[in-house]
């Protein structure tokens, strides 16, 4: 039973839309003194390095790092870069300073949500991808070497223990969960390009080498070129899926696509000692300041957010608010009605989350 301090960083774009809306939804599961909340608003973002030259504040990340957890919009906007001509980004920053490592992508088809995949009679889409969220590709933001206009690099960097610790995470949570929804197996498949470079071979190994200490869990591989056909042709056979920093964001992408869109992915980006929880999805400028913004995403963030507290606190009041906002969702969805236009409806964000609010 807890009082939670709650760093709020609304962002750019529709970010400041969507984090009212979650802001709202945990002030209604709210049941002091049970459980309360404390949020402190900072910023971060493309606006806020226009106006001050920085994207990432010292005092924002202070905040960050004396608060229980952190609810993230959305930040960057593509007019917005660095001399480097990369964008805005400081939810990267906050990974690699917080060592946030664990990126946490649930992949859920909820019932009234139509599927652009041709489903068999009851089949299901529930699964989670963890994305190792502090080396690969993206180890090299700030760093890659450019030859005039010539040439540029990147390098791939897979360490033991960095690649150790995302699949002892994802082997854990596969013992949490109920397993694939075809069979109910506890599986976690690792995806790779092991069949081309060491990198993803090495990878591999580690893989391999943690899930000895797993027997109850089922171990597979799949190339990512393979799974990207697989999570489209037979997503029910999967149920905890590990990978590399940029395979990880690309398979979330297509992955939401298949449940309903961004709109309805969450996530969260969690380290041994701090976590910050966003929706999946961009800044969306071009519906910025429209009110038709997708608030479910962010608000699923949220109860992965409580979640995330319950278990860090053994706080039962924390899980199940976890568990009552996202029941709130589903009443939503299930209802199909009030939903935003990127769902087939027409109502505003602002709508939408009284909606979930109403149904706690």
């Amino acid at each position: 039973m807890g009082s939670y301090r709650i760093a709020v960083i609304p962002g750019d774009g529709i970010g400041p839309e969507v984090i009212a809306e979650a802001i709202k939804v945990l002030q209604a599961v709210a049941t002091p003194p049970g459980l309360a909340f404390d949020f402190q608003a900072v910023e971060a973002g493309a606006r806020c390095y226009q106006r001050t030259g920085t994207d990432l504040p010292r005092e924002t990340l202070e905040v960050c790092q004396t608060a229980d957890a952190i609810l993230f919009g959305s930040a960057g906007l593509p007019d917005v870069r660095f001399p480097d001509g990369t964008e805005i980004a400081p939810q990267l920053t906050l990974r690699t300073t917080l060592d946030l490592y664990v990126g946490l992508r649930p992949i859920k088809l909820y019932p009234g949500v139509p599927s652009p995949l041709r489903l068999a009679e009851g089949e299901r889409i529930d699964y989670v991808i963890l994305r190792e969220n502090t080396e690969g590709l993206y180890a090299s933001r700030g760093a890659g070497v450019r030859v005039g206009d010539q040439a540029a690099t990147d390098t791939l960097v897979i360490t033991r223990s960095g690649a150790a610790r995302i699949c002892r995470q994802a082997f854990e949570l596969a013992r949490r969960r109920p397993g694939a929804p075809l069979d109910s197996r506890h599986r976690v498949t690792c995806v790779d390009k092991a069949n081309v470079l060491k990198s993803y071979a090495f990878f591999r190994e580690v893989f391999d080498q943690v899930a000895t200490d797993y027997p109850e869990v089922e171990a597979t591989h799949a190339y990512v070129d393979a799974m990207a056909a697989y999570l489209v042709q037979a997503p029910a056979r999967y149920d905890v899926i590990v990978t590399e920093n940029m395979f990880g964001d690309i398979l979330s992408d297509l992955a939401a696509a298949t449940v309903g869109g961004l709109g309805l992915a969450p996530s969260g980006d969690i380290g041994d000692d701090y976590a910050l929880f966003q929706p999946s999805h961009g800044t969306a400028p071009d519906i910025a300041g429209k009110g038709i913004a997708n608030p479910l995403a962010t608000i699923l963030s949220a109860a992965l957010l409580l979640e995330w507290l319950g278990q860090r606190h053994r706080d039962p009041a924390a899980g199940d608010a976890a568990r009552l906002v996202e029941t709130a969702v589903v009443t939503v969805l299930g209802a199909g009605r009030p939903l935003t236009p990127d769902l087939g409806g027409d109502a505003t964000t602002a709508v939408v989350g009284d909606a979930v609010a109403a149904a706690l």
